[in-house]
């Protein structure tokens, strides 16, 4: 089990629900946009926002978008360490920063100093284009490199009293992310940030941090996640929902299954399942709705649902925990199953 970091009101690490996070990609100063964007995520389930300060307009503009927002704040830093202190004096709830790129020991120790009077967590690690040379040059590219410059960057922040710490190793390979992952699970106890860096345009994107953040999870490694697309944020927060929920890690939700359809379907179920999904979106309790093409193995395979529809040759059948309840025209079928959803509900 890892150690425990508190990030303001959200706890990561330990026994604590692996936390979403997103990146807004709204200059920082640009306080209006951002706080719209950042509430947009917050409706998405978004746990934790991190945003760019790139200047000190954008570390100042922190304190106005923290108090309109309702999630933590972190604050990503490259190159300045004086940015990195400005963004914990104007309310940074955490910080990224790389120990390796903010200059000499000296501006790490002030950042150090300054994380730890004001109680503030960071973020440290690597990825495959910010592996330390002499790793490089020790071990090549590969996952040994990655996770050994990751602890040298801890290890010097640990070198003046910083505890707080959240340690991630991404690279663009879901391979070398899996094997950098495993291995830096096997030598630290911090609370892991996953994710697979560069993953690409949305589809391609998706595919790819399925695979690694969902395979890590399955092993028990990863405490906060964040799904890296070329695309709107708020689609990086609806693909981490699904991972958590894929992989067994959130269950507050009304899960619609379907089968891919085949020869025997006799009635348009895949947009009706894309309905049932949209119309359920909101229910946050444990709810399991199939849509299935056919009757010959419809209520079978989903017994276990708690709602379900199933066509046959002239009608449907709705049915409940894979027992046939009622049989009901094809023109009537969408309605009939809303207005059984609708019923189910009002019991939640």
């Amino acid at each position: 089990m890892t150690k425990t970091v508190k990030i303001a009101n959200v706890i990561i690490g330990g026994n604590n629900k692996v936390a979403v996070q997103s990146m807004a990609n709204i200059k920082t100063e640009k306080v209006d946009l951002l706080v719209s964007q950042i509430l947009d995520l917050e409706k998405a389930g978004c746990d934790i926002i991190r945003v760019a300060v790139k200047d000190e307009n954008d570390a100042i503009a922190l304190k106005s978008v923290k108090k309109q927002i309702h999630i933590p704040l972190v604050a990503d830093i490259h190159f300045d360490y004086r940015l990195a202190i400005k963004s914990v004096e104007n309310g940074a709830d955490k910080v990224r920063i790389n120990p390796g790129n903010i200059g000499s020991e000296e501006n790490v120790k002030k950042v150090a100093e300054c994380l730890k009077y004001y109680g503030v967590p960071v973020r440290v690690g690597s990825n495959t284009g910010s592996i330390e040379k002499e790793f490089l040059k020790k071990y090549g590219k590969n996952e040994v490199s990655l996770v050994e410059s990751a602890l040298k960057n801890v290890s010097a922040l640990e070198k003046y009293g910083v505890e707080n710490i959240v340690i991630s190793t991404k690279a663009s390979s879901v391979p070398l992310t899996y094997k950098a992952y495993k291995y830096l699970a096997s030598k630290t106890d911090y609370p892991l940030h996953l994710g697979v860096t560069e993953s690409g345009t949305y589809e391609s994107g998706i595919v790819k941090s399925s695979a690694g953040i969902g395979a890590l999870l399955l092993d028990g490694i990863g405490s906060t996640i964040r799904v890296s697309l070329a695309s709107n944020p708020v689609n990086e927060v609806y693909v981490a929902k699904k991972i958590l929920r894929s992989v067994g890690l959130e269950n507050d939700y009304c899960e619609v299954i379907s089968c891919p359809t085949c020869g025997r379907t006799e009635y348009n179920s895949i947009e009706l399942a894309e309905k049932v999904e949209k119309l359920t979106a909101h229910i946050k309790k444990p709810l399991k709705i199939a849509v299935m093409g056919c009757v010959v193995n419809g209520p079978g395979e989903a017994m276990d649902a708690d709602l379900g529809i199933a066509g046959s040759k002239d009608f449907c059948v709705i049915f409940k925990k894979g027992e046939v309840v009622k049989k009901v025209p094809f023109d009537s079928a969408e309605q009939e199953l809303i207005s059984e959803i609708e019923k189910i509900e009002k019991l939640l």
